[in-house]
């Protein structure tokens, strides 16, 4: 057994018992983190095969991007999390029985791809010069000539889902002091300061204080 083949073996373990532990942890955060290190554990699996672009955009997209947002609400908000676990046994039935069809779905797939006694393939030289290129590039290329419209509408189709995220979040609150800028800038003094005449006040003088004699208490 080779150096790459003891790595596949040690990245895969270490990513089966990460997803493990996702699911079973019974703090939210740890299963977090047990995912973060899930991705990272896979992103060196596509390493090892030879696809770099995938591992840097899943370690940037997922652990950069979303598992901080997950953790920062995870950590920020007060979820109870014994109201969660309540229904685990109800639906535990349900969620058995899809995890078993999808793990025969993928068993059928990946069995598919271990048959043997097949003749070899032989690359053509065009095939041979692709498979030669950073499959960044190659990437790059089916993007934006064979691939270019539907990157375009998936490109719309996320500003509108950034729109329209931003619009059902936009509300205006009674006790927020917002000013509009443009009636700012448009703002007179005159509008700012008023003057205004009055007549001049008069100053009552002090009264004099009164003889001690006078106050005297009567027996």
């Amino acid at each position: 057994m080779d150096v790459k083949t003891g790595l596949f073996y040690l990245f895969s373990a270490v990513l089966l018992f990460a997803a493990f532990r996702v699911i079973t942890a019974r703090n939210p955060v740890y299963a977090a983190l047990y995912l973060v290190l899930a991705f990272f554990q896979a992103a060196a699996v596509w390493i090892l095969l030879k696809a770099e672009f995938l591992a840097i955009a899943l370690v940037l997209v997922y652990v950069g991007a979303v598992m901080v947002l997950f953790l920062f609400v995870v950590m920020m908000l007060d979820i109870n999390i014994d109201s969660l676990r309540a229904g685990f046994w109800k639906h535990f039935p349900l969620a058995a029985t899809v995890g078993a069809v999808i793990a025969l779905e993928m068993a059928a797939v990946l069995l598919g791809g271990f048959r043997t006694g097949e003749e070899p393939r032989t690359l053509t030289a065009a095939q041979a010069a692709a498979a030669a290129q950073p499959n960044t590039k190659e990437l790059g290329k089916l993007l934006y000539s064979q691939y270019l419209y539907p990157l375009e509408i998936a490109a719309v189709i996320l500003l509108v889902a950034i729109i329209a995220a931003i619009a059902l979040t936009l509300r205006k609150r009674k006790d927020s002091r917002h000013m509009d800028p443009s009636d700012q800038v448009r703002v007179r003094p005159q509008d700012r300061v008023r003057i205004v005449s009055m007549n001049p006040t008069l100053v009552q003088p002090a009264p004099e204080p009164v003889a001690a004699a006078a106050v005297e208490a009567k027996p």
